[in-house]
């Protein structure tokens, strides 16, 4: 094993952070190793905030469901998806021709890149000893997102991450076995499923540690529970609002 793949497998979230701040800097070299992941057709459809104004990550805070460690991280990221620069350059060179900007495919390229971009930084921000949490509540209020931080039309946010100097040591959690999500020339799914079943018994033993005996719910029921309460069903009529018909 070679010294990236062990860093990758070392990742954990980090939802606590020390007072030592992140400088300017580093958020610059973090973010340059993010612009060069791979983009579909170098369109580079995404844009980071770096919020370091304590007013701002606080209101952020609120928006994401209260999670404390945004307002507590010297840096927090929202990673976004934008094609307002695509949009801007269709206007400017080609004024006359209709563009399709919103269509559901280029809102997948968008989200892919911003996805690539941000698994580079955090991979980044790892090297440099910094520890990092992604933050899908981000998307719990949009539009208060989208005009707290000023984004244009066609520009969405798809994830923050919280950055800073780690002030914890939590254990990794165990992921699903490969046969669950590796498949040679076809998808195998009596593997898969097989899998799981091991999975679920990993994750009761691992949760039964973890809380001391009052967790021990099998992985595949914590999943049929969780797509069993709809979740963030505003997300459609709010891109829509961003520019998106998702054509």
């Amino acid at each position: 094993m070679n010294d990236v793949i062990a860093q990758l497998k070392n990742h954990r979230s980090i939802r606590k952070y020390t007072a030592q701040p992140v400088t300017r800097e580093q958020i610059e070299d973090i973010v340059g190793a993010a612009q060069m992941a791979s983009s579909s057709s170098n369109v580079q459809a995404f844009s980071v905030i770096a919020v370091t104004d304590q007013a701002r990550k606080d209101k952020l805070e609120e928006l994401c469901g209260h999670q404390s460690y945004i307002g507590e991280c010297p840096v927090f990221l929202v990673w976004c998806g934008d094609l307002s620069r695509l949009k801007s350059a269709a206007e400017r060179h080609l004024p006359e021709q209709e563009t399709y900007e919103d269509t559901t495919e280029n809102f997948i390229v968008a989200t892919v890149d911003a996805a690539l971009a941000a698994q580079n930084a955090a991979v980044a921000a790892e090297s440099l000893g910094l520890g990092i949490v992604y933050i899908g509540g981000i998307r719990n209020r949009s539009e208060e997102v989208a005009e707290l931080l000023d984004l244009p039309e066609l520009a969405y946010p798809v994830f923050g991450m919280c950055v800073g100097y780690p002030d914890q040591e939590p254990g990794h959690r165990p992921r699903l076995p490969q046969q669950a999500v590796l498949h040679w020339n076809e998808y195998d799914r009596e593997r898969s499923e097989n899998g799981v079943e091991q999975y679920d018994e990993v994750m009761v033993k691992y949760l039964r540690e973890r809380t001391g005996g009052v967790k021990d719910t099998p992985w595949s029921v914590l999943m049929a529970e969780k797509l069993a309460q709809p979740a963030r069903l505003h997300m459609r009529e709010f891109l829509r609002r961003r520019g998106f018909e998702l054509k």
